[in-house]
């Protein structure tokens, strides 16, 4: 039999565990809340104006008539007046006993400008969006207050 303040004495000792705890989370979700987002479109006719710039070209014809001396250079088209006249020389051949150039006629293309004012209606459209807070809707509860047109996300 061991003595217990024998220093001699051997000492045995088991461990037997009793018991082991564990822990386990779980989350899932909970509504806190909801917000309803509706958008509306408005419309608006207004009148837009503004200056359109055209051109228009009349063709006037000056008769001539003049023979071109042998040797001289063809007449080539020219602008005048700051580009507001543009001149074509039309040359023909005459059959007579010889072949001679005359300068029949030119054409005097005359340029001019206008400006016309001009208002075309245009529809505008703005959208503007209104966010609504909800209290959160209970498990039995369903939305009788909802509208086709709007779209409800919880957060």
């Amino acid at each position: 039999m061991p003595v217990e303040n024998d220093p001699t004495a051997k000492v045995i000792t088991d461990r037997l565990p009793l018991v082991v705890e564990t822990a386990q989370l779980h989350k899932s979700a909970v509504e806190s809340g909801r917000v309803r987002v509706s958008i509306r479109t408005e419309t608006d006719q207004r009148t837009i104006g503004s200056e359109l710039r055209s051109e228009a070209v009349t063709v006037e014809r000056v008769a001539i008539g003049r023979e071109l001396a042998p040797g001289e250079a063809l007449p080539v088209p020219r602008e005048e007046r700051d580009g507001a006249l543009f001149i074509v020389p039309v040359i023909e051949e005459v059959l007579v006993v010889e072949k001679r150039l005359v300068l029949r006629e030119e054409l005097h293309l005359h340029r001019t400008a206008s400006l016309e004012r001009v208002e075309h209606p245009v529809t505008l459209r703005r959208q503007e969006a209104s966010v609504e807070r909800l209290p959160a809707r209970l498990d039995g509860d369903i939305a009788q207050d909802s509208k086709p047109s709007t779209q409800e996300v919880t957060p």
